[in-house]
């Protein structure tokens, strides 16, 4: 059995365009022109996933075909995806690059539109080597919306001069390999990035939105953002590691009531977002924007 000791995650947070097309890809869409696809086969106990879209391509080492999916139909967490089977699950290496012609044509666009033209590149991946065809449902689900606490915000806005956060540390026991100094070669958090481990978010200079947006992939629920709040804010939030989705699913009472007050290993992220925060977390039902696979197929390695 594969064990991850460690994962963090680096979110560049910007503006993410809905991509208008589901099913089917849009005629026009600039393709990759060229297409390498291997099974991912770790090396070692520790998993790293890499994903990155670059000016000439798109390269990913660990990633899954739900991951691909995700980014590809801008959702915000893999929760929303119903019907990509054990397919969906299996991880891949894939280098994808563009011709000369499509780096120049996208370098001319706006950073979302192109990146509304990337996701659409990648349905077209997905639709040619994986034969994935796909439609939208919108869902009534249970979501979370996040709310002011009582007590009003303790939210830090950001001081455009302040130096990049040093990233998030590890919990205890999930710390870097054998021979590797804590966080040596982690980027450090700058404005308007993201950052989580298992235990904790950092960010510097992000709207509410986009802690939302982090706490959905966490929490593997929709997370609303309610707060009115409009500024841009500094986050150090810390949270028991095993809370994530267990924490989630243990909120899910009949009454709809946020998960346990304290871990074995610190509080629970509910605690911690009112605690550390001033914000709370509330359970409620409404509309999910949800990516129904109606056929996926293993792709042919090349």
């Amino acid at each position: 059995m594969m064990r991850c000791r460690s994962l963090l995650v680096a979110t560049v947070v910007g503006a993410l365009v809905a991509t208008p097309v589901w099913g089917q890809v849009a005629a026009k869409v600039p393709e990759f022109d060229a297409v390498s696809i291997k099974p991912f086969q770790p090396d070692s106990d520790r998993m790293m996933i890499r994903m990155q879209m670059k000016p000439d391509g798109y390269s990913a080492s660990g990633t899954s075909v739900r991951m691909l999916i995700q980014y590809a139909y801008d959702l915000k967490s893999q929760d929303q995806i119903s019907g990509a089977g054990a397919v969906g699950d299996k991880r891949f290496n894939i280098e994808a690059k563009m011709d000369a012609d499509t780096v120049a044509a996208l370098a001319k666009l706006s950073p979302e539109e192109r990146t509304g033209q990337q996701r659409l590149m990648m349905q077209a991946l997905l639709a040619d080597r994986f034969k994935m065809k796909a439609h939208r449902e919108s869902k009534e689900l249970p979501i979370f919306e996040l709310v002011v606490a009582k007590g009003g915000p303790k939210l830090k806005e950001t001081d455009p001069n302040a130096p990049p956060m040093s990233p998030p540390a590890p919990p205890d026991g999930m710390g870097p390999p054998e021979g590797m100094r804590p966080q040596e070669g982690a980027p450090k958090v700058k404005a308007g990035m993201m950052m989580m481990t298992p235990g904790g978010i950092k960010a510097q200079g992000v709207p509410v939105v986009n802690l939302a947006n982090v706490l959905t992939m966490q929490l593997h629920r929709q997370v609303v953002d309610k707060t009115g709040l409009t500024g841009k804010y500094d986050i150090d939030l810390k949270f028991g590691p095993e809370d994530g989705r267990a924490g989630m699913m243990q909120g899910d009472s009949a009454a709809g009531a946020p998960g346990p007050v304290t871990t074995d290993s610190g509080p629970s992220i509910f605690t911690a977002i009112e605690e550390q925060l001033g914000l709370k977390l509330e359970s409620t039902k409404g509309p999910v924007e949800t990516v129904v696979v109606d056929h996926l197929e293993l792709p042919s390695e090349n």
